[in-house]
């Protein structure tokens, strides 16, 4: 009040003197833009809620520790932390139990404030900080230097996760997987190949990531991903290779890379033999539901007129013989 009561009368009151102020026009003319500038902050304050840019866009978690600070009345009335419980809520001082589980620190500061002005004070201000995140858990697993899970205080791309592990191991492999989904929990190694046969985990080139630089291959994690990344001999063939036979001038196994296709495949085996009929290719795929056979007419796709069919891990393309 005094602020404003300053501001009215070295900035405002000339403003009603008229011909009593006649040096109101080049004195104090200049200062208009800078009042305006003052009014509105100082008319604007009350119920505004201080919140750090980099948890401006964060949602709350189990865990997750918060300072909170109210103000009303030109005094701070109380200054306290508070945690989110196991089932979403906070407990606020004056209020009680809030839900706060998946709201931003703006949407919070919302449900705290109404309250606050309806039942307890005028005009209130709520400061909110976050002081420790333990919502946000990642897991690591495999060839990097620093295997295990990870609390941070923000949402990770797979190069930030893999940085904060010490890096990759030499020997590492050419892929990494993401398991998304998987209970929340950290999952042992003895696990990793059993869960990536049975689920269809998400997979990233460490060729293009981390030889090429290629950032398209930087997916942003979820809190509660676990990314594994085999040793180049570790992991089961099935979840790394594919396999060509049939009538193929060399049937045999290949590394399966990213983007790579059925006639891809064939050509890396060396093409058709004399007696193929690629217009029957078989692709044989399991799936969680079993075994899936996919037909594709070969000679389509190389004259143009069909396209190609992408390949996953494990994949087994059968080529039969002519029938003439």
């Amino acid at each position: 009040m005094v602020q404003k009561n300053f501001l009215y009368h070295y900035f405002c009151a000339p403003l009603f003197m008229g011909k009593n102020m006649p040096l109101f026009s080049k004195k104090y003319l200049f200062c208009l833009p800078l009042l305006a500038f003052l009014l509105t902050i100082i008319w604007t304050t009350s119920g505004v809620c201080e919140i750090a840019p980099k948890d401006a866009g964060y949602r709350l978690g189990a865990e997750d520790v918060l300072t909170i600070s109210i103000l009303a009345g030109g005094e701070e009335q109380v200054e306290t932390q508070m945690v989110v419980g196991g089932n979403g809520d906070v407990n606020v001082p004056f209020i009680g139990k809030i839900k706060a589980v998946g709201m931003t620190m703006e949407e919070l500061e919302k449900a705290i404030l109404v309250p606050l002005e309806r039942d307890f004070f005028v005009s209130p201000q709520v400061h909110l900080q976050i002081k420790e995140y333990h919502s946000l858990q990642f897991f690591i697993s495999g060839a990097v230097k620093n295997p295990g899970k990870y609390e941070l205080n923000f949402t990770p791309t797979i190069m930030d996760l893999v940085a904060n592990a010490g890096g990759v191991l030499p020997e590492r492999g050419n892929l990494a997987y993401i398991l998304r989904g998987v209970a929340g929990t950290r999952i042992s190694e003895s696990e990793i190949e059993d869960t990536i046969a049975k689920t269809e985990p998400i997979r990233v080139d460490l060729i293009k990531l981390l030889d090429e630089g290629d950032m398209s291959e930087n997916i942003r994690l979820q809190s509660g991903d676990t990314i594994y990344i085999p040793l180049g001999t570790n992991l089961n063939q099935s979840a790394t290779k594919v396999y060509v036979q049939g009538e193929i001038k060399k049937p045999g196994v290949f590394d399966f890379q990213p983007g790579m296709t059925a006639l891809a495949a064939c050509i890396m085996a060396g093409g058709f033999d004399k007696f193929a009929a690629p217009n029957r290719a078989m692709v044989i795929r399991q799936t969680k539901e079993g075994q899936e056979t996919i037909k594709i007419n070969l000679e389509k796709v190389i004259s143009g007129e069909l396209a190609d069919l992408p390949l996953k891990p494990g994949d087994r393309i059968h080529i039969p013989e002519s029938w003439l």
